[in-house]
């Protein structure tokens, strides 16, 4: 059974820095793309950042382009999120996802919340201005 934990949420000022850990258990990790998405209070969970498999391609949202960093430790089964430049518009609870099928299957990593099948208990990010 799939597994994902994330860490790392808090409460930080505009301007800030945060680093967000998601470790996976429960199948071979570095066989599949990963996904970070987030979910603001009265809003659609929305794509934040992909990496495939083996972390040589990332795909971000352009809200978050040049100011996050998604990148994967295949011996750690663990990917992150490192958030720079943080606003308060990127308050959210964030959720690490990982697709159901194996990155042969997909042409690029999903961006699309749909195509993702597993999903972490979300870490809450609070930016204050």
């Amino acid at each position: 059974q799939v597994q994902l934990v994330e860490s790392g949420g808090g409460l930080v000022q505009a301007g800030g820095s945060l680093r967000l850990s998601c470790a996976a258990s429960g199948r071979t990790f570095s066989n599949y793309d990963m996904g970070w998405f987030r979910q603001a209070p009265g809003k659609e969970r929305e794509f934040v950042a992909a990496i495939s498999w083996s972390g040589g391609r990332t795909f971000y949202a352009d809200s978050v382009k040049g100011r996050c960093t998604i990148s994967r430790d295949n011996a750690k089964n663990t990917v992150y999120l490192q958030m720079n430049s943080l606003k308060p518009e990127d308050t959210a609870v964030y959720y690490c996802a990982a697709p159901p099928n194996s990155a042969t299957y997909y042409y690029t990593p999903p961006t699309d919340f749909r195509q993702y099948g597993y999903w972490g208990q979300g870490t809450q990010v609070t930016v204050s201005s």
